[in-house]
């Protein structure tokens, strides 16, 4: 049963762009229809700063995926294609991890994947990857924005939370955005 004023996901996109990988968050909390915080941190660096991770969904079931996720990391030697798969099915098989309602985005600079709870492990064909309850219109303006403009990943993340921030009221405009290169050396 959920409770009767669940905290709304948020918005989190990612473009791979040429040589860079660019992953955006609100800072955004809300409990039904209060704003509890304007500068949560819903992107971060694991695995020494090598992957990036964005989070939609409860912030402590957010944390406990992130942590988790670290450790598949960890154990697969920065392999992020092994450690989501394992991820992902250790969250669906998980008695307790199965139950946190959280999505993820994960990116080495290369491969850029979205995981859910359900054992998906989902890498967008074009490129662009969004979660959360402004996703679909922070995916659409990223779609529009790598298909018609030469901006950067970065810029065009950045643009895209801005559009998104204007329609969905779970959205802010205080965003975190973080980069990578691609790492030429994985093939």
């Amino acid at each position: 049963m959920r409770p009767q004023n669940p905290i709304k996901a948020t918005t989190i996109v990612a473009v791979k762009r040429e040589a860079e990988v660019a992953l955006a968050g609100d800072g955004q909390v809300t409990m039904g229809d209060t704003v509890l915080k304007h500068g949560a941190r819903k992107v971060r660096r694991l695995y020494q700063g090598r992957v990036l991770a964005g989070f939609a969904g409860s912030v402590a079931d957010a944390q406990s995926l992130a942590d988790k996720f670290e450790s598949k990391l960890e154990s697969s030697a920065g392999n992020l294609t092994r450690a989501a798969i394992e991820f992902a099915k250790e969250w669906r098989t998980d008695r307790i991890l199965r139950r946190l309602e959280a999505m993820m985005i994960v990116s080495d600079g290369d491969k850029l994947f979205i995981l859910s709870g359900d054992g998906n492990v989902v890498e967008p064909d074009d490129g662009v990857a969004a979660i959360g309850s402004g996703g679909p219109y922070a995916a659409a303006a990223a779609r529009a924005l790598l298909r018609h403009t030469s901006l950067s990943a970065r810029e065009i993340v950045e643009a895209a939370m801005r559009i998104a921030s204007e329609i969905c009221v779970y959205t802010n405009d205080r965003f975190t955005i973080e980069t990578l290169p691609a790492n030429r050396s994985s093939g």
